[in-house]
């Protein structure tokens, strides 16, 4: 018996080695190379097997594994922005169970007497580039990209093409505040996503495969000209240190980022 555990635990080290090194793999070709070979499915079911191993075996699990970071590592020609505050990505769910488990942790949070007054503020999930973008008096000095959730990409030229980034926002430091930092996700439209390819495919140019990786490459462009020429957009969904404009929730916070001139994503509801 323990000659057969042996074995099997040899069988589940070496899935485990080979799922880290295929996520690995697809991570570069999507964050660095914007150049994807497998589905988000496809990938997300790497990622689900081998949060399953890891939850199952946690003797395997190491603080490298792709299932304890965020994002990926900047690209050596970019310039290098820390975070003042971690950029970290949300977790997913993918069925009704783990839904469930979700909602068991907020409650855990809080006295029982608090559970029948939990409300949760439902956005839809645009799939695109994050970045966080940041006003000095309020105006546009600074654009940069998750990177790792520390250090990111200095994005700030390529940003300041994107037309519905607001590049000044009047009267908001009327109550002291010097500085504003707003987090959101740089994407493509798919109608756009389709006539871009279009033109790609007439001028014999490779064509993207999905209108996240067209966004995302058109962003991480060290010509700020071709970037400008890419139907980019823009909408926030978080304000750094939000408590200093007195807000205390995330529909309050969107409502205070669409009086600075933010477009957010669209419909949203409280429940």
């Amino acid at each position: 018996m323990e000659v057969e555990n042996t074995k099997e635990k040899q069988a589940i080290s070496a899935e485990i080695k080979r799922l880290r090194e295929q996520i690995e793999y697809h991570d570069k070709l999507y964050y660095q190379d914007d150049a994807p070979e497998i589905t988000d499915h496809e990938y997300d079911l790497l990622r689900i097997r081998l949060r399953e191993l890891e939850s199952k075996y946690p003797e395997f699990l190491s603080p490298d594994s792709p299932t304890q970071k965020v994002g990926y590592k900047v690209k050596s020609s970019f310039h290098k922005v820390t975070h003042k505050e971690p950029m970290l990505s949300l977790d997913n769910v993918f069925n009704e169970g783990e839904l469930k488990d979700f909602v068991e942790r907020v409650k855990s949070g809080l006295p029982k007497s608090e559970w029948p007054n939990i409300e949760f503020f439902c956005e839809p999930k645009i799939d695109g580039l994050s970045a966080s973008i940041v006003y000095e008096n309020g105006s546009f000095s600074l654009a940069s990209t998750r990177g790792d959730g520390v250090v990111g990409e200095d994005i700030t030229e390529n940003v300041r093409t994107i037309k519905n980034v607001p590049k000044f926002i009047q009267g908001l430091f009327d109550d002291g505040i010097e500085r504003l930092e707003v987090r959101g996700e740089i994407y493509m439209e798919k109608v756009d996503f389709i006539e871009l390819n279009k033109q790609r495919e007439y001028d014999e140019e490779p064509l993207f495969a999905n209108p996240r990786n067209a966004a995302a490459g058109s962003v991480r462009q060290l010509d700020a000209n071709i970037t400008a020429r890419r139907p980019l957009k823009f909408f926030a969904y978080f304000l750094v240190d939000a408590e200093k404009f007195g807000i205390e929730t995330q529909a309050m916070a969107f409502e205070r980022l669409k009086e600075f001139g933010f477009s957010v994503s669209y419909p949203t509801r409280l429940c």
